[in-house]
């Protein structure tokens, strides 16, 4: 059963610290949460140019979208849809092609991953995004997020700390036509004044605690989704709403991201 709580401002930090330190009851079924722990430790918008009547892997996306997603409750057919549509394969590396479709996460260098395609497809639906939503991702990585994000017709502001993969990520980007991302590479637990307020902040790597900066650039009305909790332990999924100055957090459940990086 997903829980939920208000949460004024100022307690914000210490009522997650606390939160995750005690455990709380998992939205995500038992069989989820441990798939989800096999994650490796280690505007105009523009769809990407594809012949999808001549695109072999079609029947693998439809596969997982059927199988890992639709299966364990995902409902948003637009969320469905951008899955369907984003091309997966062109985000993992060369030797992993084989495993792009996959029920587990890829790693992708650098001590990252792309995430389990249930987590991205979940985490995506817990946004609400709406046509022309503007969209912060923290911890761009392969870039794949960034893409479902921008199926959904939103303008998206991505932000990645690692040098390579920013510059990989925003090629790839490029290269598939997605005119509606914007990729910078920085520490993103500043967020990205510049472009604030956002509709929705999305953070794809688990610090130990909500950022603040985040918070403070999200719009009224605003979503964030974040995992959180400690070092190469499992951390908690949280969905945090701005509703009229107040902040409701709601447990999406028990989930394995890699670690926030950064020094704050």
């Amino acid at each position: 059963m997903i829980s939920k709580q208000i949460i004024p401002r100022f307690l914000i930090v210490l009522v997650i610290q606390i939160t995750v330190l005690m455990g709380c009851r998992s939205a995500v079924s038992d069989q989820q949460a441990g798939r989800d722990q096999q994650e490796p430790q280690s505007a105009q918008t523009s769809s990407p140019d594809l012949n999808l009547s001549q695109d072999p892997t079609i029947k693998d996306r439809e596969n997982m979208v059927l199988r890992q997603i639709e299966a364990r409750g995902v409902k948003d057919t637009n969320v469905l849809a951008a899955m369907k549509s984003v091309p997966r394969h062109e985000f993992v590396p060369d030797r992993y092609l084989a495993q792009a479709y996959a029920d587990h996460p890829i790693p992708i260098g650098y001590g990252q991953t792309i995430s389990q395609p249930y987590i991205v497809a979940l985490m995506t639906e817990a946004l609400q995004l709406e046509e022309g939503d503007r969209v912060l991702e923290i911890g761009t990585g392969s870039g794949y997020q960034a893409a479902v994000l921008a199926e959904l017709e939103t303008r998206v502001f991505t932000i990645e700390i690692i040098p390579e993969l920013a510059a990989e990520a925003e090629e790839k980007l490029k290269e598939l036509g997605y005119s509606n991302i914007e990729v910078l590479n920085a520490d993103g637990y500043f967020g990205w004044e510049e472009h604030a307020p956002f509709d929705a902040v999305i953070v794809t790597a688990a610090p130990d605690h909500l950022p603040l900066p985040l918070l403070q650039q999200m719009a009224e009305g605003g979503r964030l989704v974040i995992p959180i909790g400690p070092i190469g332990a499992v951390q908690t999924l949280w969905l945090f709403e701005n509703l009229e100055g107040e902040l409701v957090a709601t447990n999406l459940g028990a989930v394995t991201f890699v670690p926030f990086t950064g020094e704050h």
